[in-house]
């Protein structure tokens, strides 16, 4: 192997590793406990046999606490430094996983500045109705390439219109005065409670919640919740409300400040 592949492959395994590390860590963190407990169990007979011993040599039928971890403490030595280890690795790995979780909070605010600026430099450059078409051709496209032939319609008993929800890609019966009656009740409620989750918009227009529904939302001190709404027609002719997001949910809404 030459020097030059041999270090393509360190470096491969490098990038595997960091990218893995809380996951790796865990999963060293959660063997090393079972050891823990399985040293620990296999140390207790030789411990006992040892109080035995020292009940013998002090002619005493109990030993005093001291006496007990004095006369058993190395035994349970290799217990406790794999002990320490494990305790170690959660550690690292809570620690890996909160770098992570700042670093992609930060990629998503620059993320999100981005498009804001795009957004506003779209709007100046060709005005604010081509725009809006150009964000109704999209939301088409969305609805095309997500047909509901494919998908169940989610009975809301909120509205009797056929609407999509972007985020999630589904289908479900509403109407455009119950979903913006939905978004001012949580707006009041943001007031008061400085976040909102998506879940939490879900529940109010009457959909089960989603993995990611309480990982995004919005913050009072970014925006209120905005929707945007566009009337299309499905692959097979019914008409659809598509309800989209003017103020897209942000990844770290629940510690801004």
């Amino acid at each position: 192997m030459s020097k030059g592949v041999f270090i393509s492959v360190v470096r491969k395994m490098q990038n595997v590793i960091k990218n893995n590390s809380p996951e790796i860590l865990t999963g060293i963190g959660i063997a090393g406990m079972i050891a823990t407990t399985v040293m620990a169990v296999k140390a207790t007979p030789k411990a006992m046999t040892l109080i035995d011993d020292e009940k013998f040599i002090q002619d005493e039928e109990k030993l005093e606490p001291a006496d007990v971890v004095k006369t058993t403490w190395k035994c349970y030595i290799p217990a406790a430094v794999t002990g320490v280890l494990s305790i170690t690795c959660l550690i690292g790995s809570n620690s890996a996983s909160t770098r992570r979780s700042a670093a992609l909070a930060t990629a998503y605010t620059l993320s999100e500045s981005a498009f804001k600026e795009y957004k506003g430099k779209v709007i100046e450059t060709i005005g604010e109705k081509k725009e809006g078409s150009i964000r109704d051709a999209i939301a088409k496209d969305k609805v095309n390439k997500d047909p509901v032939a494919n998908k169940e319609v989610i009975i809301t008993e909120k509205g009797n219109t056929l609407c999509y929800d972007t985020i999630s890609g589904r289908y479900f019966k509403s109407d455009i005065e119950s979903l913006k009656k939905a978004v001012n009740e949580l707006n009041r409620r943001m007031i008061g409670e400085a976040y909102i989750s998506v879940n939490d918009l879900y529940y109010e227009i009457g959909l089960s919640e989603t993995k990611i529904g309480d990982d995004i939302g919005w913050n009072i001190e970014n925006e209120l919740i905005e929707l945007r709404f566009s009337s299309q027609l499905t692959t097979d002719g019914t008409p659809c409300l598509v309800m989209d997001y003017s103020v897209v949910p942000r990844y770290d809404f629940k510690n801004m400040r």
